[in-house]
């Protein structure tokens, strides 16, 4: 991928940039480019028009002219064999808004599902958008045409309150019309077998459900060295704290909850992937699309 586009990927880059709508086009166009140019196995050159043969497929169905030039089988397809509701769930608790590097966590968390969206959309895919901060609840119901209100709403999103993610996934699953993908983007401060109740009734109508856990690097490090009062931003209890004598326990602590989230969803299938907020936004968009498409073949 050439420097230029590799480089808005990065979100001290993204950090910016003002108009989520650029943003989430730019790095679409960028990450799409980069699946141009390696060819990656999975991903087809169109992803609207063309997904990966499988054995059984419809011969008569392949581009040949695409295996002419990437010497791998690709079929064609149409907006029924394709089209989904894609559903992004947005934690957008206090806690959310904590950040020791270029971006918050909620600043990375919109960056992402403004990507996810714009990709989703690109594929044909109806989006919509469930978010709750404090005592506020905007739903943007699945369509074609809501890209430009998912985008509206991440724009004017604020974090704040304590988290309600159960209360957020209740409402999503009420939307639900027929089965598809719901992405949950959170920093998953709840317990992980809350989390995966909260899920599992979506999960159980035969939705493909993806969790991006989204981390700055010093919840997972703890790098502070001076003593001093840390507050929790949804409850507000201050506490004194030695950080030098807490951190291998603290780190302890944060591994177990990163294992427990991961072995709580698995019961589930629900997929579990961690983000932080350091890291280019590349490998989540293709963790959403190798899902997304694996959903369509399941389908």
């Amino acid at each position: 991928m050439p420097e230029v586009l590799q480089s808005f990927i990065d979100p001290r880059v993204l950090g910016q940039i003002g108009d989520l709508s650029l943003l989430a086009r730019t790095v679409v166009n960028g990450f799409v480019h980069g699946l141009h140019r390696s060819l990656r196995a999975g991903v087809s050159v169109d992803f609207a028009e063309h997904r990966p043969y499988q054995p059984g497929d419809d011969l008569r169905r392949v581009d040949w002219r695409v295996y002419g030039r990437t010497d791998r089988f690709y079929l064609k397809t149409y907006e029924a064999d394709t089209n989904a509701d894609v559903i992004f769930a947005l934690d957008a608790s206090a806690s959310m808004d904590f950040g020791t590097g270029s971006v918050t966590k909620f600043d990375y968390a919109r960056f992402l599902i403004a990507s996810l969206a714009w990709l989703a959309q690109r594929q044909g895919d109806r989006v919509g958008l469930v978010t709750v901060a404090g005592e506020i609840l905007d739903i943007v119901p699945p369509s074609t045409r809501h890209l430009q209100l998912v985008l509206h709403t991440l724009g004017r999103a604020k974090a704040k309150g304590a988290g309600q993610i159960p209360v957020m996934l209740e409402r999503v699953a009420q939307l639900r019309g027929r089965s598809g993908m719901v992405v949950l983007v959170s920093d998953c401060y709840e317990e992980p077998t809350v989390l995966r109740r909260a899920l599992a009734g979506i999960r159980a109508r035969g939705n493909d459900v993806l969790v991006f856990h989204v981390i700055d690097a010093a919840e997972r490090d703890l790098p502070w060295t001076a003593p001093g009062n840390f507050e929790d931003s949804e409850s507000g209890v201050r506490m004194p704290l030695r950080p030098d004598d807490l951190r291998q326990q603290y780190r302890q602590i944060f591994d177990a909850h990163r294992a427990d989230l991961l072995r709580e969803l698995s019961r589930e299938n629900i997929d579990y992937t961690a983000v932080e907020t350091d890291q280019p936004l590349d490998a989540a968009l293709r963790t959403f699309l190798d899902l997304r498409l694996m959903g369509s073949r399941a389908r």
